[in-house]
């Protein structure tokens, strides 16, 4: 075990490499494009024979990473995230077909558009196609979860959406790197056939496996050493978290949580655990990096309607009010909530805006 400084795009495509790797594929865009160079460059993957040349657009990306899988060996497949949008149809139909070897979809979502033409959040389409969702928080996680991801996807049978976003692409951190592993030798399940090719009559009972398989990706996210509850002594507020947004309260609270916080990176949503934070704390505040994914879904897992739980947040703004009715009421929710202690950077203005605030009494 070596620690590196990696960037968290490094990170994940070591990681990839060292879990067994056998094809990497992938259109380039930023903040995506580092993952494939890094493989490209990489001497072990050359020595390995792992596929690393860039592929026409995402949608045969997607295309070419699933029949790899299909034929057993583990695959990785790279897009930014309005790239999601060009491969949406293979993507879909994965969800439905399932895998055979280990499969991971990268998307680099972009808030703030630093390089892209929106700011779409494909957490979105993780819960459309109803897979598991993993969200790193660091560049160890996302190393961890590249690493792990590949197995998991091969014990649920369905591929792995793994979102990350600018901040974590681009920034650099320690990363103790773990032994690698061989790659998966060719096989190919004995009902394939039932399975991959989606005809009408075949299609309805995959669907059927996919919505029976719900219940077990919500008792692996329950159990996922990814989800974690910071128990505190303050419990006037609660604090849920997602992904990165969770490094940016860490820093808010050097010496420790003064509130309790959930620390979401693994999806479907932990329901126990969220049921337990709304339980013991009277108010609740969601970080999330993008769109309000956990905001929509928290009154569903609670059973209350949208009398019985006011919402303070951008969401209920109209659009083009929402910056600036952010803005003006941020620093009076941050003095009620005892959040930030000074002045924010404006480089994380994507996350501030979306703080949002629920009274549960």
């Amino acid at each position: 075990m070596e620690k590196h400084l990696f960037l968290g795009d490094e990170a994940i495509a070591q990681a990839a490499i060292d879990a067994g790797l056998s094809g990497v594929y992938a259109y380039p865009g930023t903040p995506s494009t580092e993952i494939t160079e890094y493989i490209q460059a990489s001497p072990v993957a050359k020595e390995r024979g792992i596929h690393s040349k860039w592929s026409v657009n995402e949608k045969t990306a997607m295309e070419s990473a699933l029949g790899m899988s299909y034929a057993g060996k583990r695959t990785l497949c790279c897009m930014k995230h309005v790239g999601l949008n060009v491969a949406a149809d293979c993507f879909m139909n994965a969800a439905m077909s399932g895998i055979n070897g280990g499969m991971i979809i990268i998307t680099a979502d972009d808030p703030s558009m630093h390089s892209s033409q929106n700011e779409q959040d494909n957490r979105v389409y993780g819960n459309f196609a109803m897979i598991p969702m993993l969200e790193p928080s660091s560049q160890q996680e996302a190393y961890d979860m590249v690493y792990d991801g590949f197995e998991l996807s091969e014990k649920l049978g369905y591929p792995i959406l793994l979102r990350i976003t600018t901040r974590m692409a681009h920034s650099r951190a320690g990363v103790v790197t773990r032994p690698r592993k061989d790659e998966n030798t060719l096989h190919t399940p004995e009902d394939g056939r039932q399975r991959f090719i989606l005809l009408p009559a075949l299609a309805r009972k995959r669907f059927k496996t996919l919505l029976e398989a719900q219940k077990t990706f919500t008792e692996v996210s329950e159990t996922s050493g990814y989800n974690r509850y910071f128990d505190a002594p303050d419990k006037n507020l609660g604090i849920i978290t997602t992904g990165i947004a969770f490094n940016y309260l860490s820093e808010n609270y050097p010496e420790g949580f003064e509130h309790p916080v959930l620390k979401i990176t693994q999806y479907p949503l932990p329901r126990k655990m969220i049921e337990k934070i709304t339980e013991e704390c009277k108010e609740i505040l969601i970080l999330e990096e993008g769109f309000p994914i956990v905001e929509k879904q928290l009154k569903g897992f609670l059973g209350k309607g949208a009398g019985e739980l006011p919402v303070c947040t951008r969401h209920a703004c109209a659009y083009g009010e929402r910056n600036r009715r952010n803005r003006k009421s941020h620093a009076s929710r941050r003095r009620r909530c005892h959040v930030a202690q000074y002045q924010p950077d404006t480089r994380y203005f994507t996350v501030i805006k979306l703080i949002v605030i629920r009274d549960l009494n």
